[in-house]
C-alpha cells in the first residue's frame, strides 16, 4: 500500500513531503494536527506515518509527538512511523526508536536517504501483509479440515499436506484399497490412520503389520493366523491379523517386502475377502479395508519380477504420494512444538537450524531431535547445538539446495545485498515478489 500520513504543523513541511513523495509515485495526505492525524487514520489505510515530534512553541519537549506516536501505536500496532525532529538532543527519538518507531530522520532532511527509507518500509509492510495474508489462509484451511474431517492427530502446516489430506478426506469413505508410498519416517502410517478415522468402518479395528520386520517365513502367519502345529514352535491357534481387523482396516506398511506366496494369498483376500490359516483347511470369510504403503519402486519391481503385476494394480487403485519433509518445511516447526509438547522452549537459533536441515530421517528423525532436545535442556531453552544438527548441516549441507528453491541463506543475503527491498530480492533471486514474500513466510524470515 503506497499510501502515506504526514502530519506536521508547518504546512510547508507537509508540501514539500507531498511533493517528494509524489514524484515517486507514493500518495501522501496532510494532517496539520496529532487530532486531525488520528481522524484521518482512523478513516483510511495508510502503510506508513511520517510525524513531526514538536507541536508546541517549547520545542525541545517532544511530548506532543510522544503521545502522537503512543496513540499511533495503540490504533495500528504493525504500522511503521517515521520521526521527524529537529531537536538537537535526540534522546527523546531514540528512545521512541526502541519503543517501535521504525526510524528517526533530522529536519531538514536528505532526500535521497528519506525516500530509500519510505520505500524500504513499504515494501516491508507489503511483505508483512502478504505474510499474514498467506498465514491466515493456512491456518482457515487447516481448520476447515478439522471441522470437515476427523484429523486423526495429525500436525501440519504446508500447504502440500493439506492438498493430501483434501485427497485422502475424498476417498476415504470409498472402501477401496490405498496405496501410500513415501520414504521412511515421513508419516505413512499417520495418513493411514486418517483415512480410516474418515471412512465407515471409523468405528472399526485399525491395525497394523509392518511386513518389513518379520522373517518371511512368519509373514503369512502373521497376516492369515495359524492352527497348531502349523509350524514348529506354534503351541496353539493364532488369529493373523486380516481376522483380527474384521469390519476395519488393515494397514499394510513396507508391503514391497511381502514374499511371493504370500504375495498370492493377499490377492485372494482382496478379491474375494477369504483365507485359510496356516495348518487349516477352513475358509474364513471377513471384510477388511487393506491400505498398503511403501518406500519402495513397486513398478521397479513388478519389472524384475520380485512383486505381481497384478496385486500392484489391486492395490495401487489409489495412490497417496506423502512427500518427504524436505518438500514440506512448513511442516517442521509444527511438528517440532508439537513433540516439545510446552516441555521447552525453541530458541530463536534453533528454529533457524530446523528449518535449515534437510531431515533425511523425515518427521522420525525430526521427533528424536527435539525430544532428545528436550531432555538436555531440561525445560530450559533449546540452542542449535542440543538439537545436535550442526554436524550434519556442516558446509551447507544442511540448506535446501536445488535450482528451483533459494536456500535460506541466499534468500537472508539477497534481502541484505539489496537493502531490504523485497522486489530487488527478489529479481536477484529469479522470483515474484509474491513467490518471495512465500519463501519468508516458510523459512520464518522478517525482513
Amino acid at each position: 500500500m503506497r499510501r502515506v500520513l504526514i502530519i506536521d504543523d508547518h504546512p510547508g513541511v507537509g508540501q514539500a513531503l507531498e511533493l517528494l513523495l509524489s514524484l515517486h509515485d507514493i500518495e501522501a495526505s496532510m494532517a496539520t494536527s496529532p487530532e486531525e492525524g488520528l481522524a484521518l487514520l482512523d478513516k483510511r489505510a495508510f502503510g506508513l506515518v511520517i510525524q513531526d515530534m514538536n507541536f508546541t512553541a517549547d520545542t525541545t519537549s517532544g511530548e506532543e509527538g510522544e503521545q502522537l506516536f503512543r496513540a499511533i501505536r495503540a490504533r495500528r500496532p504493525d504500522l511503521p512511523v517515521i520521526l521527524l525532529t529537529a531537536w538537537t538532543r535526540l534522546d527523546a527519538a531514540v528512545a521512541l526508536v526502541k519503543a517501535g518507531a521504525a526510524d528517526y530522520l533530522a529536519k531538514p532532511w536528505d532526500d535521497a536517504k528519506l525516500i530509500a527509507t519510505v520505500e524500504n518500509l513499504l515494501e516491508l509492510g507489503e511483505a508483512n501483509r502478504e505474510i499474514a495474508q498467506l498465514r491466515e489462509a493456512r491456518s482457515a484451511r487447516r481448520a476447515a479440515l478439522a471441522r470437515r474431517y476427523d484429523l486423526a492427530g495429525l500436525v501440519f502446516g504446508s500447504d502440500a499436506m493439506a492438498n493430501l489430506l483434501e485427497l485422502a478426506g475424498q476417498i476415504a469413505a470409498a472402501p477401496v484399497p490405498v496405496l501410500i508410498t513415501g520414504p521412511n519416517g515421513a508419516g505413512k502410517e499417520r495418513i493411514a490412520a486418517f483415512v480410516h478415522a474418515n471412512s465407515s468402518a471409523h468405528d472399526g479395528p485399525f491395525v497394523a503389520l509392518n511386513c518389513g520386520a518379520l522373517p518371511a517365513d512368519l509373514i503369512e502367519a502373521e497376516l492369515f493366523g495359524s492352527d497348531s502345529g502349523a509350524y514348529t514352535g506354534a503351541a496353539k491357534a493364532r488369529v493373523g491379523r486380516f481376522e483380527a481387523a474384521d469390519g476395519g482396516t488393515l494397514f499394510l506398511d513396507e508391503i514391497g517386502n511381502l514374499p511371493l506366496a504370500g504375495q498370492v494369498k493377499l490377492l485372494r483376500v482382496l478379491e474375494t475377502g477369504q483365507f485359510e490359516r496356516l495348518g487349516s483347511s477352513k475358509t474364513r470369510q471377513v471384510l477388511v479395508r487393506v491400505l498398503s504403503a511403501t518406500n519402495a519402486d513397486l513398478r521397479a519391481m513388478v519389472k524384475t519380477g520380485a512383486f505381481r503385476e497384478d496385486l500392484f494394480y489391486r492395490l495401487n487403485l489409489i495412490e497417496l504420494r506423502l512427500p518427504p519433509l524436505a518438500e514440506r518445511r512448513d511442516d517442521v516447526l509444527p511438528l517440532a512444538e508439537h513433540f516439545l509438547a510446552g516441555r521447552a522452549r525453541l530458541s530463536e537459533a534453533a528454529r533457524e537450524s530446523l528449518l535449515a536441515h534437510r531431515w533425511p530421517g523425515n518427521v522420525r528423525e525430526l521427533k528424536n531431535a527435539v525430544e532428545r532436545a528436550a531432555l538436555l535442556c531440561q525445560g530450559g531453552e533449546i540452542t542449535p547445538a542440543l538439537l545436535g544438527l550442526e554436524e550434519a548441516n556442516g558446509n551447507g549441507g544442511g540448506a535446501w539446495r536445488n535450482l528451483d528453491e533459494p536456500s535460506r541463506e541466499a534468500v537472508v543475503a539477497a534481502l541484505n545485498a539489496a537493502g531490504g527491498v523485497v522486489s530487488r530480492a527478489a529479481s536477484q533471486l529469479g522470483l515474484s515478489r509474491q513467490a518471495l514474500y512465500r519463501r519468508l513466510e516458510r523459512y520464518g524470515i522478517t525482513p
